[in-house]
């Protein structure tokens, strides 16, 4: 009986946790689209890059600072690759 009521407490317990994690995730979303739009630009093909960086930018909540390069500081953002291999973003 003791067992039972325990596993009650402790699955209220993980949902509640669960739920502070996606809340508090959800808070700190950056805004990709200026972001992505300074890493974008001082290329000569726009659209192209905005696209991408702003894939990479939803999927891993970062994008790297700077025009080029850094990529460093944004570990998901640098590994991401296409499904030919490359570098997926900009």
């Amino acid at each position: 009986m003791a067992n039972s009521k325990t596993l009650v407490i402790l699955a209220i317990f993980c949902i509640l946790l669960m739920h502070e994690l996606k809340s508090s995730a959800e808070a700190e979303q950056i805004d990709c689209k200026l972001k992505c739009g300074y890493r974008c630009s001082k290329t000569s093909r726009q659209k192209m890059c905005m696209r991408a960086c702003n894939t990479c930018c939803q999927r891993c909540n970062c994008v790297p600072p700077g025009t080029s390069g850094n990529t460093h500081v944004c570990p998901c953002y640098a590994n991401m690759k296409t499904h030919g291999g490359k570098l997926k973003c900009p």
